[in-house]
């Protein structure tokens, strides 16, 4: 694992230099998602011809490139959210891989936390630039197979841009909203329609570009009439034309190929979310609202997929997300004797068991679980040692920057009025010295700040797997609520 990469590439019988294409800098430059410089002597190496021919049984590929600001040394290569290969980078921060035999399809690359989807068609030759300061901003594609990969990207941040505009959106009556989404999805198909005439890109990775356009359109009227009564008040169930879920009966829910493409696993979330919403008892308490909502959803899925691993897959997504959202442990019971009824998959049941009993570790009145900390100091504390009392445990990442500011304020509010709780916040990053800068650019008062010290230990002892969790604790140390949220205007019933 520590061998040079660099010097790897340099002694590989030259091949490489015939697999990867000149690196237009002006192109990447004009798609103003990273200031581009040169990759110098390694990819000066590395960048040859594009016309050298293969036979039809050869599918050599090469990955490689190089990783600004790293966060640790390497890069992970998946197929299907399965481990290929873990690629070591070298001294200068570059990675490089050749694979004698890669079969054409979509793979995923991960410089963890972050990730991002590579295509590689038959003998692609593929380099990418990453910076893990701005991830998805600064992924660049270049060499054989470069242009489809940078649509795929751009196609990705638009529609993350979209995100941000969308909250007022959903604020309009429905024939407004309509037009708007409408209009943006046909200004959309339009530069995808220029974009594969010129490019003339396979069916297979066609199949990918197209769902990077469709998906997140249709998941924007799935979210409309849910979002619309949250914001506004106004119910328009009863006012969508009949057509308007029109698109659900031509989707393909069992190809495969889709399983793992986040549009797709991001649209069939919202779906299910609304088909069970539109079935709920209003008149049911919210725990057993929920219980029956994500019962529905298991049913809703054994119906409409018939194959049996994307079923899987699909029905282990609604375990995970129902059991690190709604904690009932007679309702859990429940939930997991269906589940177990539907899902094949004995490798992820027993993983979906894992988290129920980490869940039941975090009842109310049970001791908290010890899990390692680090001070301002550099020093590792336990858990144990820090929250003793009455205490409000919060968490935040450098990566959700605004969340970072506002859950503090947050507790410093919460401070002022309950000063018998002790507020303390937990990073979950794993630079040190670049938490402390963040620290000190504000002035919290009144909060205890530590940094997990393995996030892994973390999520699998305090089942942390979302950033807006909090805990709280008696005056004896105990769990008073493992799954709370500061921000929920319920929440300082906790505190009395």
């Amino acid at each position: 694992m520590k061998a040079s990469i660099f010097n790897y590439a340099l002694t590989e019988n030259l091949d490489a230099s015939e697999y990867f294409c000149l690196l237009d800098l002006n192109y990447m430059h004009n798609l103003k998602v990273f200031k581009i410089v040169s990759f110098s002597i390694f990819s000066l190496f590395l960048m040859g011809s594009c016309e050298k021919k293969f036979k039809n049984d050869n599918f050599t590929a090469y990955f490689g490139g190089e990783v600004t600001n790293p966060l640790n040394r390497y890069v992970l290569f998946l197929k299907d959210n399965k481990v290929i290969d873990t690629i070591p980078l070298d001294r200068n921060n570059r990675f490089f891989k050749k694979f004698d035999s890669l079969a054409p399809g979509l793979y995923t690359f991960k410089h963890e936390p972050e990730y991002q989807y590579v295509y590689f068609d038959k003998n692609d030759s593929i380099m990418v630039r990453m910076n893990s300061n701005d991830f998805d901003e600064s992924v660049v594609f270049c060499g054989r197979g470069e242009e489809k990969n940078n649509f795929l990207m751009e196609m990705y941040l638009k529609n993350e841009e979209d995100k941000n505009k969308m909250f007022t959106v959903f604020d309009y009556d429905l024939n407004k909203f309509n037009k708007y989404i409408d209009s943006a999805y046909t200004s959309r198909k339009n530069y995808y329609t220029t974009k594969k005439e010129a490019l003339k890109w396979s069916d297979e990775f066609d199949l990918y570009a197209l769902a990077s356009l469709d998906f997140p359109y249709y998941t924007k009227k799935e979210i409309y009439p849910v979002i619309h009564e949250i914001r506004t008040g106004e119910n328009v169930s009863q006012k969508l034309p009949k057509n308007f879920y029109e698109y659900r009966d031509e989707i393909d829910y069992n190809n495969k190929d889709l399983t793992n493409f986040s549009p797709f696993v991001k649209y069939l979330t919202y779906m299910l979310n609304n088909m069970a919403l539109e079935k709920a008892d209003e008149k049911a308490s919210e725990e057993d609202k929920a219980l029956d909502m994500n019962i529905t959803k298991l049913n809703i899925a054994d119906t409409l997929f018939k194959n049996p691993e994307i079923k899987n897959t699909i029905l282990d997504n609604i375990a995970f997300a129902y059991l690190l959202e709604d904690q009932h442990i007679i309702n859990n019971k429940k939930f997991l004797d269906r589940y177990n009824q539907l899902s094949t998959d004995k490798g992820n049941q027993n993983e979906i068991i894992k988290i129920g009993n980490a869940i039941q570790m975090l009842k109310n009145g049970n001791p908290l679980p010890k899990v390692s900390l680090i001070d301002l100091n550099g020093e590792t504390v336990s858990s144990e040692d820090v929250v003793k009392g009455k205490c409000v445990i919060f968490f935040w990442t450098e990566n959700a920057e605004s969340h970072f500011e506002t859950v503090h304020k947050k507790a410093m509010e919460l401070k002022a009025k309950y000063p018998a709780y002790t507020f303390i916040a937990v990073n979950v990053d794993d630079n040190q010295s670049k938490w402390k800068t963040n620290l000190s650019k504000y002035k919290f008062s009144d909060i205890e700040e530590f940094r997990v010290k393995d996030f892994e230990e973390l999520k699998q002892k305090w089942v942390i797997t979302k950033i807006h969790r909090a805990i709280t604790t008696n005056a004896d140390g105990t769990i008073n609520n493992a799954f709370v949220n500061l921000f929920d205007v319920k929440f300082i019933e906790h505190l009395k």
